[in-house]
């Protein structure tokens, strides 16, 4: 255990620690019909997913027509209005998460979560999943204040201070994630099972699991 290569291992949220589409999905629905607009299925969610709910619900509106910027804006306070009160009804770990935090916390390697969803919207979804203890810290896309948010290297500097510095490797699942760990100079896993917003062999990781029961093996041999 004590050959470990990282100290700090830092997780993306939505589509790398926890399936959320559907309630992200909600969301965007329940704006949606409040603006007059059809409703998008729940597993095209996943498709519309990177980036957060914002451009979730961008996306949707101008696939239909788009809106002045006054009128989205309205909508998108609805969104998150509505994703504040129903944001874990669907929403749960990827299977092997909770086994994967346990073995890390064995082997004395601390983790954070840094995630471009508001911060007291990751520490309410992780609260009611019952795991925001188990992360030293969670750097939100609000955290580190306005332009400083992925892919900017800002949350994962911030996150690998909080934890208390040292070899720092991040996961997660999208090019947003893949450009920030680089800007950070640490390496990074992609998790090919997510919300990708590009082909796996496209996003650029150093190395690449289909389940997080794969991430300890992969982060034994980078």
């Amino acid at each position: 255990m004590a050959d470990f290569p990282f100290d700090v291992v830092g997780f993306d949220l939505d589509g790398t620690l926890l399936e959320t589409h559907r309630d992200l999905g909600a969301a965007v629905n329940h704006a949606l019909a409040l603006g007059g607009f059809a409703s998008v299925p729940a597993d095209s969610a996943k498709d519309l997913i990177g980036g957060g709910a914002k451009i979730m619900l961008k996306r949707a509106i101008d696939d239909q027509g788009g809106l002045p910027d006054d009128e989205f804006h309205k909508l998108y306070k609805q969104t998150l209005a509505f994703y504040g009160d129903n944001h874990a009804v669907h929403t749960q770990p990827y299977p092997g998460a909770v086994e994967m935090l346990d073995e890390l916390a064995a082997r004395g390697v601390r983790v954070g979560v840094v995630t471009n969803k508001f911060e007291h919207f990751a520490r309410a979804i992780l609260g009611t999943l019952e795991l925001v203890d188990r992360f030293d810290c969670v750097i939100g896309g609000d955290t580190m204040g306005k332009g400083r948010a992925k892919p900017a290297p800002d949350p994962i500097l911030h996150a690998r201070e909080c934890c208390g510095g040292g070899r720092m490797v991040y996961v997660g699942d999208s090019s947003y994630d893949v450009r920030a760990a680089r800007a950070a100079e640490v390496p990074v896993i992609a998790a090919c099972y997510g919300y990708c917003d590009k082909p796996r062999e496209e996003l650029g990781a150093d190395a690449m699991i289909d389940s997080l029961g794969e991430l300890i093996p992969v982060l034994e041999k980078l």
